[in-house]
């Protein structure tokens, strides 16, 4: 079945499983975690973000994110969540599904990022397995996007692993660690997406 509107708060209990781990939205009490994780994945994190603010970990700025991200997914504009390893319920790193777009689009941006000891292991990979298949086969979109800059090589070959083709180059397309730069754009389709799968 397939949604063209939102009613209620459709992420109140969204839990999303692949493989080794599940997803879900972030709450309160992850904000000790996430932001240890954050704080010893930054230099390995900031070359691909937007420049943190200097509250970027507190306890307030965590609180202003739910804030937002609950209004997101109660208006049915986007989805964030937090990944965690099903054996242990280690946090692993975030995805949103953002820039919802219904009518005759059907289409949605991806962003993700893992904390440093976790990447390069799959994590990442069954993550977005997870959410793919979530937004093609339970959100009944059609196409989901992501961009990524030049010479970030591990998340070109993440995207194009989990069925993305690249479309193109867009200049200063988004003002990441301090400056506008070039990015390159992937989407992929539903119909032609590896990983999306009915069973």
């Amino acid at each position: 079945m397939f949604f063209s509107t939102f009613r209620g708060n459709p992420a109140r209990a969204l839990r999303l499983r692949h493989k080794r781990v599940y997803l879900r939205p972030p709450v309160q009490r992850d904000w000790r975690e996430w932001a240890a994780l954050r704080a010893e994945s930054r230099e390995f994190l900031a070359p691909w973000e937007p420049t943190w603010p200097y509250d970027a970990l507190t306890r307030g700025a965590f609180r202003r994110r739910l804030k937002i991200y609950k209004g997101e997914a109660k208006l049915g504009a986007g989805f964030s969540l937090l990944a965690f390893r099903e054996a242990d319920d280690v946090m692993l790193g975030g995805i949103t599904l953002s820039n919802l777009r219904r009518g005759v689009a059907q289409a949605g941006s991806l962003g993700y990022w893992i904390g440093e000891s976790y990447s390069r292991q799959g994590y990442m990979t069954e993550s977005l397995v997870a959410v793919l298949n979530y937004a093609f086969l339970r959100l009944g979109l059609h196409r989901v996007e992501a961009a990524c800059l030049e010479d970030n090589s591990a998340s070109r070959a993440l995207l194009l692993k989990c069925g993305f083709h690249e479309e193109g180059r867009a200049r200063e397309y988004l003002r990441i660690n301090g400056r506008w730069q070039d990015h390159q754009l992937f989407a992929v389709l539903r119909h032609n997406c590896p990983v999306a799968t009915d069973s």
